[in-house]
């Protein structure tokens, strides 16, 4: 294949950060960007996938459909999959893994699924090597990972680029009791519209995960550069040349001149947010101290407040009713000119800071549905300030792009995407779609009958009473060093000295 090939990827991120990671996309020069929910689909080249993977600072993931097609029960999923040319991106010396995510009525058992579509792969091998020719499977540290997406009957089979989840920058190497996913935090960073021309404070800042992602953002640096692998290096066709020059190349980075505040209560949670500041190497951007947020008394002027208080759910304050209206009070008194952007959970509490928001959206945070406010603290009262020509609604006059209304596409549009893309079984490559048989009357009670006579009664694929929630790839967790070792030639990280940032080595790269 050769590297300036176009073909259509697929980033994954969470709900309310689509038009974030959309913008990023366009930026690095994705093709064809449309956002879904909690996914953005482009296009581009390989080059763009291995930058996608480097840049993109709101992306989970980073998939790559290569299988298309339509299954209505478990037999016709089995055969669909053994009509794939596996030799193209697996062969008998490789492992596999696969992470699955269904939402139908036909495919309920996510684990049964993942069992018929590894039985599939396996006996393509077999049939054609023999009996005891087939490529290892692995649930951790898997050369190749295949990610099975199931909506309704449209089966979705894509290879997984990025390998462990990309909120793992490196960079952390200690955190608080309820840190805040780096995605996540850059992804409010960037919705703050701050790029490092204007101060930034975070009063709160626990473990300094925002603090970090800030001085990234601020300095141009890839949130890429400090992981030690990315899945994509391990595929058949990987490029470790064109991968070099993107990840050596410097020309986004630049000075940032504005500083960087942060302050907890906690002096244990300040120690942590020194120790991954400085794993990160962007300590000299960033002003730390031990400080609770009623002992602020001035601040620089005309910055942005990113924070994440606690919710009084894992961590919070004897008085959290008391904690928000101290919020409001300093947004008032120390932060005037400011753009607060505050991420919390309960209603009640973002009522004691007092203020009108001119941004509410809800977003996720872990498992709960937290809500984002903006505030702008201006001087005087509402009514001059209105007069002075200026809105709580300036997010819209910061040129904001307004997020679009999801449409899912309609099943015969589905297919028709399918064949303009060439995915497909083997009768599909002549242009035609391929949707083994018609819709049988076989009844769904015979389907569960079969399932529950194939699924083993004990171990990993046994029936569970309820499904488990998507996940963020559990297969993928740890790393295999020595296998990067093999594959590259050299040692993935450099020696760690005096506490430094520990990346790979980087041709012309000067620590920060």
């Amino acid at each position: 294949m050769e590297d300036n090939f176009k073909f259509e990827m697929v980033a994954k991120t969470f709900h309310g950060l689509e038009e974030v990671l959309a913008e990023e996309l366009r930026e690095l020069g994705a093709l064809n960007v449309e956002p879904g929910r909690r996914m953005v689909s482009f296009e581009g080249d390989k080059a763009m996938l291995y930058k996608a993977n480097m840049c993109c600072r709101t992306a989970l993931r980073i998939l790559k459909p290569i299988y298309k097609f339509v299954a209505h029960d478990a037999d016709e999923l089995y055969e669909m999959v053994k009509e794939y040319d596996w030799t193209q991106v697996l062969s008998l010396d490789k492992t596999f893994s696969l992470d699955t995510v269904s939402n139908s009525d036909e495919f309920t058992h996510s684990r049964y699924v993942t069992y018929r579509v590894k039985d599939a792969i396996v006996d393509y091998f077999k049939d054609r090597y023999g009996a005891d020719k087939r490529p290892g499977v692995r649930l951790q540290d898997a050369d190749v990972m295949i990610n099975v997406h199931i909506a309704g009957e449209r089966v979705t089979l894509s290879l997984d680029s990025s390998g462990e989840s990309l909120h793992k920058r490196g960079y952390r190497v200690a955190q608080t009791e309820a840190p805040i996913n780096e995605v996540l935090a850059a992804g409010i960073i960037l919705k703050s519209g701050w790029r490092g021309d204007c101060p930034f404070v975070d009063p709160m800042c626990g473990s300094g995960t925002f603090l970090i992602e800030a001085a990234m953002i601020g300095a141009g640096i890839m949130p890429g550069i400090y992981r030690k692998r990315f899945a994509f290096e391990y595929w058949k066709d990987f490029d470790a040349e064109l991968f070099d020059s993107i990840y050596n190349d410097e020309s986004g980075e630049k000075e940032l001149k504005q500083c960087i505040f942060g302050s907890d209560i906690s002096p244990k949670a300040v120690a942590i947010a020194e120790k991954n500041i400085k794993q990160a190497g962007v300590g000299k951007y960033i002003n730390l101290k031990v400080q609770s947020i009623s002992h602020w008394e001035e601040a620089p002027a005309d910055g942005i407040l990113v924070t994440n208080p606690p919710y009084g759910e894992r961590i919070g304050s004897e008085d959290m009713e008391g904690l928000y209206r101290t919020i409001g009070t300093k947004l008032k008194r120390v932060f005037t000119g400011y753009h607060a952007w505050i991420i919390g959970y309960r209603e009640e509490y973002f009522n004691c800071i007092g203020l009108s928001p001119s941004v509410k959206e809800t977003i996720y945070n872990g498992a709960l549905e937290c809500e984002l406010r903006e505030y702008i603290i201006f001087d005087g009262d509402y009514e001059s300030f209105r007069k002075s020509g200026r809105s709580l609604r300036e997010g819209e006059n910061r040129g904001e792009r307004k997020p679009k209304g999801f449409r899912r596409m309609t099943d015969e549009e589905w297919k028709r995407d399918a064949r303009k893309k060439g995915f497909g079984g083997k009768e599909a490559s002549g242009g035609d779609f391929h949707r083994r048989g018609g819709r049988d009357d076989r009844e769904k009670d015979r389907r569960n009958r079969l399932e529950d006579n194939y699924r083993p009664k004990k171990g990993r694929f046994a029936s569970r009473e309820q499904e488990l929630p998507e996940s963020e790839n559990p297969l993928a967790r740890r790393r295999n060093e020595a296998a990067l070792n093999q594959l590259v030639g050299k040692q993935p990280t450099l020696p760690a000295t005096d506490g430094g940032v520990v990346m790979r080595s980087r041709k012309g790269w000067k620590k920060k």
